[in-house]
């Protein structure tokens, strides 16, 4: 998974250099909050209800955005294609136009449904996922590679918001019980300790209501210089 987000991980850095450190407004989806979108294509932003979500994972989102008023925390926006300049070139013309950020590659409610908060004192982030039909792993459970790419994407957006622009270097991921398809889970993910570049991260799933521990995981990110990408 060594390069697993980084492309998405590189344009979220952009948050971090707002002119002046000011923050985006909670859900404007203005100039300054189009990540991974192109400057052709005005893509949408996907950590926004839809009609798929639940009405868990809907009430969730609400709690969440109230404590975005005061500052503490912030949405995380997140958008399903990576802008031209963060794209390398192809061999075949016209491939980059078709590319997908994997975790928003499904139509609305087949997939990766999901809005990440993160605190930038506490350096946390909170991922609320709802894992749609397309994910399904043994008969009527979400499939383990699925969580371990919300597990990834959750554990480097920690970093990138804590630092600058991540890779993967390493995940280890304990599987404990499995997630019935279609359920809210809620992933916590904060940063442990930073040593130069390197960022260690923890990451724990668990039912809404914190009764069931699906999963724990531990990772290491580290900071790229985003002129070698």
């Amino acid at each position: 998974m060594l390069r697993s987000c980084a492309p998405r991980l590189r344009t979220l850095g952009a948050l971090r250099g707002l002119t002046g450190g000011a923050r985006p407004a909670v859900g404007d989806a203005g100039p300054a909050l189009r990540l991974f979108s192109s400057e052709k294509f005005i893509d949408k932003d996907r950590s926004l209800p839809n009609p798929s979500w639940s009405k868990e994972i809907r009430l969730l989102f609400d709690q969440f955005m109230k404590k975005c008023e005061d500052g503490s925390w912030k949405r995380v926006p997140s958008y399903r294609y990576i802008s031209p300049q963060d794209s390398k070139p192809t061999k075949e013309e016209g491939q980059m136009s078709r590319a997908r950020i994997f975790s928003r590659s499904y139509d609305d409610g087949l997939g990766f449904e999901f809005v990440m908060f993160h605190n930038d004192v506490e350096k946390r982030t909170v991922c609320f996922f709802q894992g749609g039909p397309h994910l399904q792993g043994p008969s009527g459970l979400l499939h383990g590679g699925a969580l371990a790419t919300m597990i990834d994407v959750t554990g480097g957006v920690t970093a990138v918001m804590t630092g600058e622009f991540v890779m993967t270097a390493n995940l280890n991921i304990n599987f404990k019980r499995p997630i019935p398809l279609g359920s809210v889970i809620v992933i916590n993910s904060q940063i442990d300790k930073v040593e130069g570049r390197k960022f260690f991260v923890s990451c724990d799933v668990q039912s809404v209501d914190e009764k069931t521990l699906y999963s724990n995981a531990t990772g290491l990110f580290i900071s790229l210089d985003p002129e070698k990408k």
